[in-house]
């Protein structure tokens, strides 16, 4: 009977040890990477247009313009390279997006850059493949040349601009002159077998008022203030990012480069972008 005892009371000594040792090393704090839990990005929503009738509108202009990564003040929409927690970079939010089916891709091979054609994810990432031809040894006799085709899958890293397509309109109703994003398209480069850039090559349009609840909950890094975190949705809605306009609603329905190169393309479009801001100071008398 006492060596039953002595058993349990062992026992129950080994328990409590191990109860004393899991207590210990269950945290009594909730760990937050940070001074507190950031829920201003994820519970975001985007800020409402104000309603425009047709018949308000007594001027439009529609241009187009692109979005250079490689600029200092453009890099928040390029980095990070590599998606890690809720920060990505705007080519890979938009394609998560597509992928989960709450916004859609539409075929950028149109001229007139209309949001004609849908594609699915699976269909869009088929055309954002590259192949690329190598030219390889076999390992066996009698080791000759041969050539092979490989397939490389999209990175997000690819995408170094985004153009995109707005409409500059004057509203008599509430007499402001407004400017609203109508499309985006990520753009990567065109590079030849030889590692040559060849032009761009757009991948796809996302009509913009459809993605701003996405983009209203992406999260920007602020290269001034880091408690002042921002969604790619802010950055559009206050133009905090660099662009050149390369094409404007015409007649011919062409480029700028199309009629113009070098430095005249450049002054063509800074020109049409003076004759934007030229249009709202001429309104009013100071």
């Amino acid at each position: 009977m006492k060596t039953i005892a002595t058993v349990l009371s062992f026992l129950s000594l080994l328990l409590s040890i191990s109860l004393g040792v899991t207590a210990q090393n269950t945290p009594t704090v909730p760990v937050i990477d940070g001074i507190a839990n950031r829920t201003a990005i994820s519970e975001k929503k985007p800020l409402s247009y104000a309603w425009v009738r047709e018949s308000d509108i007594a001027w439009s202009r529609r241009v187009w313009r692109v979005i250079d990564t490689r600029e200092k003040m453009n890099q928040p929409f390029y980095f990070p390279e590599v998606a890690h927690n809720n920060w990505k970079n705007l080519a890979t939010v938009l394609l998560d997006a597509v992928q989960e089916g709450k916004i859609t891709a539409y075929d950028a091979s149109s001229p007139t850059d209309e949001f004609i054609v849908p594609l699915s994810y699976n269909d869009l990432m088929k055309r954002l493949q590259r192949k690329d031809s190598m030219h390889l040894q076999r390992s066996k006799p009698p080791y000759e040349y041969y050539d092979t085709l490989i397939t490389k899958t999209f990175n997000p890293s690819d995408v170094k601009r985004f153009r995109i397509k707005e409409d500059w309109f004057f509203d008599k109703q509430r007499s402001v002159m407004e400017v609203r994003i109508i499309g985006i398209c990520p753009v990567r480069d065109n590079i030849d077998d030889k590692g040559n850039i060849r032009g761009n090559d757009p991948l796809f349009w996302i009509y913009y008022p459809e993605a701003r609840p996405i983009l209203a909950k992406a999260e920007v890094f602020n290269l001034k203030n880091g408690a002042e975190r921002r969604s790619y949705d802010d950055i559009f809605l206050k133009r905090l990012f660099a662009s050149y306009v390369y094409k404007e609603e015409n007649v011919f329905d062409r480029k700028i480069t199309e009629y113009s190169q070098g430095i005249d393309a450049i002054l063509e479009s800074d020109r049409i972008k003076r004759e934007l801001i030229d249009f709202e100071e001429e309104l009013w008398q100071y």
